[in-house]
């Protein structure tokens, strides 16, 4: 997940958006506004300028907008100038609220879905509340937009299609160093979210195996200061050594056998 950065001068948690707790879930009827269901909107991954007309309409007309904080979905909203009743939804109150969404669903009512940044369910909550939607025969449908893996993948000059997303890495040295092994043999090109407190140190991973294989960093996209590093993986952890990175990064992995026009 890459994440925007909202909190800059006039963009305040939104005073207009209604952050519900869990006891008042239900004083929300269904307005009809907009269609029933499940609805998935994709929000910037740092530019706020980046959604569409769509999803802008959607979180407007939405009974309820389901969010992994309310705090920082509000000044997003704030900055498009939406009034929307914004409800929590991530890994410690899901089990408790997709009964209660369900339910306004099956009551007619319409639920969009955000995340802090990005195409909702990818690397974030969500999945298992689109999983329970379709079980109930429900409707979903998704509002695409930002995506940090298909921004990095398109702009970073390794082959595109077909590519493996392994979400985040994991923390743990030892699971992390699978993980990238089985990158290195892959005949596509590997994408992950990684931190940039441990970047330096998965990059050695990726030089002790392979020092020569085509790496590429792509950090805070659409942001300010957007950077798109590529090179040798041996090459890449020298830099970063000397210049520890900061913000959100998207690592890149080329393939085992990179086609022949692939020459940088």
């Amino acid at each position: 997940m890459v994440t925007p950065n909202l909190m800059q001068p006039g963009l305040e948690p939104s005073t207009d958006c209604i952050s519900s707790n869990d006891e008042d879930f239900t004083s929300a009827p269904p307005t009809g506004r907009l269609k029933p269901g499940l609805h998935l909107v994709a929000t910037p991954i740092g530019n706020l300028r980046d959604i569409t007309l769509r999803a802008l309409d959607t979180l407007r007309t939405a009974d309820l907008v389901a969010c992994e904080d309310t705090r920082h979905s509000g000044m997003l909203l704030k900055h498009h100038d939406i009034r929307a009743r914004l409800i929590s939804l991530n890994e410690h109150n899901e089990a408790l609220r997709i009964p209660q969404l369900l339910e306004h669903m099956r009551q007619g009512g319409s639920v969009a879905l955000i995340s802090d940044a990005g195409m909702p369910t990818v690397s974030d909550p969500g999945q298992r509340l689109v999983g329970a939607t379709v079980a109930a025969g429900l409707h979903v449908e998704g509002i695409p937009g930002p995506s940090a893996v298909l921004t990095a993948l398109a702009a970073s000059g390794l082959p595109t299609t077909p590519f493996y997303f392994g979400g985040f890495l994991p923390h743990k040295k030892g699971a992390r160093t699978t993980e990238l092994t089985a990158a290195l043999q892959r005949d596509c090109t590997s994408v992950f979210f990684e931190s940039p407190y441990r970047l330096a140190d998965t990059l050695a991973i990726l030089s002790e195996a392979a020092p020569e294989r085509r790496i590429v960093v792509a950090r805070e996209l659409t942001k300010k200061f957007e950077e798109f590093r590529r090179g040798p993986a041996g090459i890449l952890l020298s830099h970063y050594q000397s210049k520890p990175p900061k913000g959100e990064i998207t690592l890149l992995i080329a393939p085992v056998e990179p086609p022949k026009w692939l020459t940088w």
